[in-house]
C-alpha cells in the first residue's frame, strides 16, 4: 500500500514539474534535469562507452527534452519519454561513429554448453570491465536488451537491422562477456 501511494505521489510531482516546464518555468526544468540526469547519464555512458560522448549526448538529449516538453502527453511516463530521447541520441552518436552491426540471415541457435561458473567468479567489476571491452555493436545491443529492457524487435527497429541480427549480437555479446571474465580469472 505504501509503495503504491509513494508511486502515485512521485507521478503527481513529475506531472506538476512537467506542467511548470510547459509554462516556461526555468526552475522546473532544472528540477526535471536534476531528477533524471544521473540515471540518463548512466545510459549514455553505457551506450557510448566514453565519458566525453556521454556528457555531450546527455546535454543534447536534454536540450531536445526542453524543446519538446510541450509534446509530452499528460498520461505519458516522464521517465520513459526522456529515456527514449536519450537512447535515440546515443544511437545517433554511435551512427556518427559508424558502428558496425554484423548482419545475419538465419541464426542457428546452439544450446549453450554447460558452463561451470563455480570455476570463475563473476564480480560486478569483472562484468563491467568485460562489457566495456566488447565491440561497440555487441555492447549496444547488450545494453539495449539487458539494461534498457527493449525487445529484440524494438532493438532491430531502432538500429535498422533484422531481429535475428539483434538476437545474434546479444548472444555473441553474452558469450564474449563470459569469455572475458573467465580469462580475467585465469590471469589472476
Amino acid at each position: 500500500m505504501k509503495a503504491s501511494a509513494n508511486n502515485l505521489n512521485q507521478t503527481q510531482i513529475a506531472e506538476n514539474v512537467v506542467d511548470r516546464c510547459k509554462k516556461g518555468d526555468v526552475r522546473a526544468f532544472r528540477e526535471l534535469y536534476d531528477a533524471y540526469s544521473a540515471a540518463m547519464y548512466n545510459i549514455c555512458l553505457r551506450m557510448t562507452n566514453n565519458v566525453s560522448d556521454a556528457e555531450d549526448t546527455l546535454q543534447e538529449a536534454f536540450m531536445q527534452v526542453h524543446k519538446n516538453i510541450h509534446k509530452l502527453e499528460r498520461d505519458s511516463s516522464v521517465s520513459a519519454w526522456i529515456k527514449r530521447i536519450v537512447v535515440n541520441h546515443c544511437l545517433n552518436t554511435l551512427r556518427k561513429k559508424k558502428v558496425y552491426f554484423e548482419e545475419v540471415d538465419e541464426v542457428e541457435v546452439v544450446a549453450e554448453e554447460g558452463v561451470d561458473e563455480a570455476q570463475f567468479t563473476m564480480t560486478v567489476a569483472a562484468v563491467k570491465t568485460a562489457i566495456h571491452g566488447l565491440p561497440q555493436g555487441y555492447r549496444t545491443v547488450l545494453n539495449l536488451y539487458l539494461f534498457e529492457a527493449y525487445s529484440h524487435r524494438e532493438i532491430a527497429d531502432m538500429l535498422g537491422i533484422t531481429e535475428s541480427t539483434a538476437k545474434t549480437q546479444y548472444m555473441r555479446a553474452k558469450e564474449k562477456v563470459r569469455q572475458i571474465v573467465k580469462q580475467q580469472n585465469v590471469i589472476r
